[in-house]
This record gives structure tokens, C-alpha cells and sequence, in this order.
């Protein structure tokens, strides 16, 4: 903002007397005073005609007005002297909505969500634009990650509260889609088992298409209801990590001849594309503070990676590997950096357990599941469901390295994995990717 006005030659106001004059002629109109509001808003506007907050109450002037083309030019005026603030943007993306220009309000909205990935009201606009496109699938999916932005019991802003209640209605339209999507593929499946009840897998189907509501434990993709919810598995239940942990040295040997000739192959855990409501993960995104060295991911082999790591491959190979395509089996080691905390947060689903090797573990590391805390023994593994809330830490001056690889939950039956692999996949088809991004 300049310093004089250009057009009256006085000293432009400063920010604070812009916002006192914009409340103030806001409040005016919310109690009925509309000549007030205008003399008010007429007067900063004179005062200073480009700072962004007011083009911003002019743009929404003339939205109330219908005209959507002055608001455009007013809006696009205000993201120009102030790029930085989400809500210019989504009022941009509103009145290029109002003029049918699809592609360009969805790249405003993209704007909004780069600079906060949990900005409601721009959530909302990118579901309603998928929509409009005929994209109901995608645009249920943009619903969700607006419905997930709003505490648990928290009434959403007045404003937004016509178009929350669409979000739900759409999201219940495509939960009610994808349940006979996955009924269709599941059918011939149970026939081949006999036609028998499945009664825990129509629940967990029930709560992934939201016929039925779950509470804990908290897998942030899909539930199996009715199995035990265990911390640390005993490890007797497990008899194959006697010949995991035999080959514990020979791992380790591995690991260190990536670490040393193979560093390029490192890369980050945690890397969700921008514009992701991350939560937790802000901190971590994209950083190699927690990276991996992957030989499966999501299902698909690294074969550069596995050909440098045969008896690690053997290894994990000899357990009940968790195989869902595009979702897994995975495995890989996982390099904790110094100084660095892994966020408590809790995995995509109980149908999986999740099995640690310790191999280079310093003095002040840590791992708590549940209530439970552990520090890991190098060359002693063990077995736990990470559905249940767990968090990691690395409090030493040198990396923490672990060999990481999912299995089959044991208490389920041949005909359950049968059953929950198919409807996974459909889940991951009938998005178009995979199910979830894996945590």
C-alpha cells in the first residue's frame, strides 16, 4: 500500500484504520443501516482503493448485488496485492463459479488449499465443482476432507452451513454407490466360500460405506470389527520371528551397504502432494527426517532395491506378507533421524499388523502404542496393530534405523482376507488410485 493517496494526495490509512472502517461498515449493515454501510465502505474505499481487504468488501458487495464480472476484476485485484491469504482466493473461485468459468475457479480454489489444505469453505467449492463437472466420486472425496476439517460436535459457521449439509447428503449418495460396487464384486467370492454369513465382514463393509458408525480402535481407512484390539502381539503367536531375528546380522549388513552405496534410494516417508490437509504431518512432509528404503511399496517390488537386499527379501518373504494390489504388501527401512519425534497418529486399517526389526537403535529412542511403551532391542522384533494410536522418537545425536513390513491380521479367516482384499481393491478401482495413502 502506498504511502499518499493517489487520488485525494493524503497519507493513505494505515491497516488497522482499514479493518476499523470495514467492521465498522459491516456491522452497520447487519443492523440494518445500509446507507451507513455504503457511506462507510465508500469512504475506505476512497481512502485506499487498493488495499486488498477492500477490494476484497467490494468484490463481496457486488457478489450480493449479482454482479459477479465487477466482483471477478475486484477479487483479482485483491489476490494481486495480497497472494497470501486463502479466503481472496476462494472468493475469486466464488465469482468465477457464478460466471461458469469451471477450470479457472478450480485453480483458484488449488491457490486456497496450497496456502491452508484445510480451508473449509474451499473444500466445499472444489466438491461442488466436481460436481458441476460430473464428477460425483472425486467430488464426494473433496466433501470428506471439508466434513473432516470440522471438530467432532462443532456446528459449522452459519454461512457454511447449507452447503455442509449437501457435503453429507453427497457423501451418503456415493457411500450408498460404493456399497454395491464392492456387494457386486463380493457376491461370487462368498458363493465360492459356500454362501456362508460373514457376519464381521458385512460390518467392516457397513462401517467403509458408512452404514454403521465406529468409535475405536482409530484405522484412518477401514475397520474389522469383532477382532481382538492388541498393542504388542505376544510373541509366541508369531513363530516365525525366531528365523527373522536369526538373520537379524546379515539384515543389518544390508542396510548398512545401502546406507553407504545406495543413499540416492532413500527417500521421504511421509509425502503427501501439496494441497493435502496434513494435519500432524506438516512437519515432516516431504522431509527425509523419517525416509525410507523401500523393496515393496504399496505392492509394487523395487527390484534394484530387493536385488541389493536378497536375505532381507528371503526374510520378510518366509512371513504371511499382507497382499492387496496397489496397497501392499509393503516393506522397507525406516531411518529415524537425530533429534526428531514420528507424530502419534494411527494406520489405514486392522486387517494388517505391523512387524519392527530393530537394527541400529541408540540409546534414547522410544516407541509407545496405546499405553504401552517400549525401546526397541536391536535383533529383537515384535508385532503390533498400528491402528491403534503409536508415536516414535529419536532423542540421540545418530540415526535410528528399523527394518518395517506389514502381515495379515491372524484372527482373520482365509475366506475374511479373501473377502477384505476384494473389497479394497474395488475401493482402490473405483476411485481411480489407491485406497489410502499408507501411514
Amino acid at each position: 500500500m502506498s504511502d499518499v493517496n493517489a487520488t485525494a494526495g493524503t497519507p493513505a490509512p494505515d491497516d488497522a484504520t482499514v479493518l476499523r472502517l470495514i467492521q465498522a461498515s459491516k456491522a452497520a449493515g447487519a443492523a440494518g443501516r445500509a446507507g451507513e454501510a455504503d457511506q462507510l465502505l465508500a469512504r475506505v474505499a476512497q481512502l485506499a482503493p487498493a488495499h486488498p481487504v477492500v477490494l476484497n468488501e467490494l468484490g463481496l458487495r457486488m457478489m450480493q448485488r449479482g454482479d459477479a464480472a465487477r466482483a471477478r476484476e475486484l477479487f483479482q485485484r485483491a489476490t494481486l496485492a495480497d497472494a497470501g491469504h486463502p479466503d481472496l482466493w476462494s472468493n475469486l473461485a466464488e465469482s468465477l463459479h457464478a460466471l461458469n468459468l469451471l477450470p479457472e475457479g478450480l485453480e483458484a480454489i488449488e491457490r486456497a488449499l496450497a496456502l491452508e489444505p484445510r480451508h473449509l469453505a474451499s473444500l466445499l467449492q472444489k466438491g461442488r465443482l466436481f460436481e458441476q463437472s460430473g464428477d460425483p466420486r472425486n467430488a464426494a472425496r473433496s466433501y470428506r476432507n471439508a466434513l473432516a476439517t470440522l471438530p467432532a460436535g462443532v456446528i459449522p459457521p452459519e454461512r457454511a452451513g447449507a452447503a455442509v449439509e449437501h457435503a453429507r447428503a453427497v457423501i451418503a449418495q456415493d457411500d450408498a454407490a460404493l456399497a454395491a460396487a464392492i456387494e457386486e464384486r463380493l457376491a461370487a467370492i462368498r458363493e465360492r466360500h459356500g454362501g456362508g454369513q460373514y457376519r464381521r465382514v458385512d460390518r467392516c463393509i457397513d462401517l467403509l460405506t458408512g452404514r454403521r458408525t465406529r468409535f475405536t480402535p482409530q484405522p484412518t481407512f477401514m475397520y474389522f470389527p469383532e477382532i481382538p484390539a492388541v498393542e504388542f502381539f505376544e510373541r509366541g503367536d508369531f513363530p516365525w520371528l525366531d528365523a527373522l531375528e536369526a538373520a537379524t546380522g546379515e539384515i543389518r549388513a544390508e542396510l548398512m551397504s545401502v546406507l553407504v552405496s545406495d543413499r540416492e534410494g532413500l527417500e521421504p516417508y511421509v509425502a503427501y502432494p501439496q494441497g493435502t490437509p496434513l494435519n500432524q504431518w506438516k512437519e515432516l512432509n516431504k522431509s527425509r527426517r523419517w525416509s525410507a528404503y523401500f523393496l515393496w511399496n504399496q505392492a509394487a517390488p523395487q527390484p534394484a532395491h530387493l536385488a541389493r537386499c536378497p536375505r532381507t527379501t528371503a526374510a520378510v518373504k518366509a512371513a504371511p506378507q499382507c497382499d492387496v494390489a496397489a496397497h501392499g504388501p509393503t516393506a522397507f527401512f525406516s531411518i529415524l533421524e537425530a533429534a526428531t519425534r514420528i507424530p502419534p497418529h494411527t494406520g489405514v486399517t486392522n486387517t494388517r499388523l505391523t512387524v519392527h526389526l530393530p537394527l541400529i537403535v541408540p540409546p534414547g529412542c522410544g516407541f509407545r502404542v496405546g499405553s504401552e511403551m517400549r525401546e526397541w532391542v536391536p535383533g529383537k522384533a515384535w508385532v503390533f496393530d498400528d491402528t491403534i494410536e503409536h508415536e516414535a522418537w529419536n532423542l540421540s545425536e545418530v540415526p535410528r534405523a528399523i527394518l518395517i513390513f506389514d502381515i495379515w491380521n491372524p484372527y482373520l479367516s482365509a475366506a475374511e482376507r479373501d473377502l477384505i482384499r476384494a473389497a479394497t481393491e474395488v475401493v482402490g478401482t473405483y476411485y481411480g488410485g489407491s485406497a489410502q495413502d499408507t501411514l
